[in-house]
């Protein structure tokens, strides 16, 4: 088996048993991003020196025993809104086309502290809020298991590489489901953790009261090791929390029998409802977790439904305060898609906002109070297997359900996991989702039910 197919967890044993390299890994990695990538556009930076010269600095280290934990050496790539000293960060736009940040953001500097080896910037959707517009600066990620199809988005390069087994790991952010949505349409694994435990310093905003950070990888496991390097109280971060940091990792091993799972199955039929297979393959994950010893509870899904006006307000009007000034200068540096959806800020008052926030705070106490009762909620990742480029519907979000931005709204910690496929051969999600700072509960449910199936080890076939 190639080294590219082991997680970050194999990885790190295989290091230290002298199995593999960082040189040797980093090499491969690169040779297969030149290989494959011009077919996926995940990379719109590539930083083969650096990274060469952070894999031969990994190596000596941990020939001398310096060993830094299970990150050390191991390769990973970062969304392009993630600051990077002397590496430009774009935001996939042409606003920040020539932007070269003088410090890395918090969580960056904190991986390369951690030993990883950096291979590069990774596509998204502009501004991580424009969809996959045929104008914006670099083309947009395309799905590996179907290079027809979108990859979801906003950390669409993340999801893209990850699957494709061109990285072993990446940071994304999600403002409305950024992590989940490509985790779930890419078949790989994202957590979006709570609000305030990774730090947004240098990370550049979209939406600054529901943005949060978080790491991606194809398992459960290795999310738990980036989320361990990266988590942490920053005072550079106005909404950074401080609360004790647990060991996620060892949190895994915790057995999930007596577990109450809510299941809120009104919500799934929102709308035009969700696709019969998705269904078929969240029943056949609550079985899962039932023979792991985990209950089920119905839930009344109507607090959910109500989050999605409220989460899409409160995003308008943070994200074009942030972009007003340069969108009257410059109007012509946004592509399409994101420009039409920033204007939209414009017209939307203070009342607005307000109303929106009052009805954030109720929906987070509803929701905080059905938390009492269950230790976890859990639902389909999303409505819709990876729609094709050519047949994608932007408004199609808006008639369907919307499962990953209440978790926004609230502020709780929300996974993305790989739980099957579509006749098409397309990755079907499923989303857990916990309580304030309980990542180790729902990082737990995702890991148990990795143990139990092998949705995650599966990779698309594009040599």
């Amino acid at each position: 088996m190639s080294a590219l197919e082991l997680t970050i967890a194999e990885l790190g044993q295989a290091y230290r048993k002298g199995d593999a390299s960082p040189v040797e890994v980093t090499e491969a990695a690169l040779q297969r991003i030149a290989a494959i990538d011009s077919r996926l556009n995940s990379f719109v930076t590539i930083t083969a020196e650096l990274a060469r010269q952070q894999a031969k600095q990994a190596q000596d280290e941990l020939a001398r025993g310096q060993d830094r934990g299970p990150l050390h050496g191991v390769p990973v790539a970062v969304k392009d809104l993630y600051a990077t000293k002397g590496i430009r960060t774009t935001a996939h736009s042409r606003v920040l086309l020539n932007w070269i940040p003088d410090e890395d953001c918090t969580a960056v500097a904190k991986l390369t502290q951690a030993g990883t080896v950096m291979l590069g910037k990774l596509a998204m959707h502009e501004f991580a809020y424009g969809g996959p517009g045929p104008d914006s600066a670099f083309p947009p990620a395309r799905n590996p298991w179907n290079t027809e199809c979108v990859t979801g988005g906003s950390s669409s390069g993340s999801g893209a590489a990850l699957a494709a087994r061109l990285c072993f790991g990446s940071l994304g952010s999600d403002t409305g489901g950024s992590i989940r949505n490509p985790a779930n349409l890419c078949g790989i694994t994202g957590i979006k953790p709570s609000y305030g435990l990774v730090s947004r310093h240098g990370v550049v905003p979209l939406s600054w009261s529901l943005d949060h950070c978080g790491p991606m990888a194809r398992t459960v496991e290795d999310c738990a090791i980036l989320l361990q390097a990266i988590a942490g109280h920053d005072p550079l971060d106005p909404a950074s929390a401080e609360v004790p940091i647990p060991d996620y990792r060892g949190a895994l091993q915790a057995s999930v029998r007596g577990l109450r799972l809510g299941v809120p199955r009104s919500w799934f039929e929102e709308g035009e409802g969700t696709e019969a297979e998705i269904l078929q393959a969240f029943e056949d994950a609550l079985r899962v977790l039932r023979d792991a010893g985990a209950v089920t509870v119905e839930i009344d899904g109507t607090v959910f439904m109500e989050a999605r006006a409220a989460n899409t307000t409160i995003l308008v009007c943070e994200a074009y305060s942030w972009h007003e000034e340069t969108l009257r200068a410059r109007p012509q540096d946004y592509g399409s898609s994101v420009r039409d959806r920033l204007r939209e800020g414009a017209l939307l008052s203070a009342a607005d906002y307000i109303q929106a926030q009052r009805a954030r705070a109720a929906i987070t106490a509803q929701v905080r109070s059905v938390l009492r009762d269950v230790d976890a909620i859990v639902s389909p990742a999303g409505p819709r297997v990876a729609s094709t480029f050519k047949d994608f519907d932007p408004e199609l979000t808006y008639k369907t359900p919307s499962y990953t931005n209440v978790f926004n709204l609230t502020g709780l910690p929300a996974m993305s996991v790989p739980c099957g496929f579509s006749a098409t051969g397309l990755p079907i999600g499923l989303q857990i989702a916990g309580r304030p700072f309980d990542e180790p509960t729902v990082l737990r449910l995702g890991h148990m039910y990795q143990q139990a199936t092998d949705w995650h080890t599966r990779a698309p076939t594009l040599d």
